[in-house]
């Protein structure tokens, strides 16, 4: 097969005719007939699954993946390319913000620059001033604590080779955080600029930014326990100073000091680091429970595709 088109559902019922559609003429203008949909419903609480089962009766390209649950964005993509049979895989969002076209221009650029990946980038991060803001310091912040420099206003839609989506899936973490993931797994890799459009509210809201971040540093990193370290030797050394001041001012000025302010502020400000240490510690801990389990990122409930003739 020559082109797999993979595309993950959650509240999708109003887009999904006409992503089929859009995605299908693109696919057959580049491949004629040797072409895949694959799409994943992750626990959609809509009636995309039943939407998407109609159009496998409708269309033998269509094949959809119903997991058993909502599993998350980047694991039920990681799902979809697993199940993607193509030399080319397109992956993208079924809510039409990138659109289904922008296939035919990133063939094109893979065509004049040869590569294993095409990917879309903005080039004004979409949203109000709040989504704008937290992006772009979510991309700081990732940079700073891992020392990795991502790419800034990726979107989902790229196209990829076979060899590098087979390299991509032998990552096997339990927490998927796909950008880290796309730009670790190397190979020849050119942006492409396309528009997106705002066609729905995100889903990411703030809390959630908060948590992929945590989650993409302690992934990507040790550096939030290495400074640990080097915080807890920073303040051992100004303890010691302070010691050697004390001392000093008992032995030569002999006045009675003062200091029940500094006393309690220092002890809860030692108390509140050594407490959020200790968090930073359990996150990776967590990490490691997570990942000695072995447990399968997501579960695939059943498989719809029309029998070929």
């Amino acid at each position: 097969m020559k082109l797999s088109i993979v595309a993950t559902l959650y509240q999708s019922a109003a887009y999904i005719a006409e992503f089929h559609q859009r995605a299908s003429a693109a696919a057959k203008l580049l491949v004629g007939d040797d072409y895949e949909i694959v799409l994943v419903n992750d626990g959609s609480p809509d009636d995309s699954l039943d939407l998407a089962i109609a159009l496998t009766e409708e269309d033998a390209h269509v094949i959809v993946v119903d997991l058993s649950r909502n599993f998350g964005h980047h694991k039920a993509m990681m799902t979809g390319l697993a199940h993607a049979k193509g030399d080319r895989i397109f992956l993208i969002d079924s809510d039409l913000e990138e659109e289904p076209e922008c296939l035919i221009v990133f063939d094109e650029k893979m065509q004049s620059n040869p590569c294993d990946v095409v990917y879309g980038v903005q080039n004004k991060r979409k949203g109000n001033w709040f989504e704008r803001w937290s992006g772009k310091w979510f991309y700081r912040f990732f940079k700073a604590l891992t020392g990795m420099a991502l790419p800034e206003n990726v979107v989902t839609a790229r196209l990829m080779s076979r060899r590098y989506v087979d390299a991509l899936l032998r990552h096997e973490e339990r927490e998927v955080f796909m950008a880290g993931l796309w730009h670790i797994t190397g190979f020849v890799q050119h942006p492409q600029t396309i528009k997106k459009h705002s066609t729905s509210e995100t889903t990411y809201t703030f809390r959630r930014k908060m948590s992929l971040l945590v989650n993409s540093v302690t992934s990507f990193s040790n550096a939030p326990l290495v400074s640990i370290f080097y915080i807890g030797v920073a303040i051992s050394i100004f303890a010691l100073f302070y010691i050697g001041y004390l001392v000093i001012h008992w032995l030569f000025l002999a006045r009675p000091l003062s200091g029940w302010t500094s006393v309690m502020a220092s002890i809860w400000l030692l108390g509140g680091m050594v407490i959020s240490f200790i968090g930073v510690v359990g996150i990776y801990l967590a990490k490691i429970f997570s990942e000695t389990k072995q447990r399968p990122y997501t579960i695939v409930r059943q498989v719809h595709a029309r029998k070929q003739d």
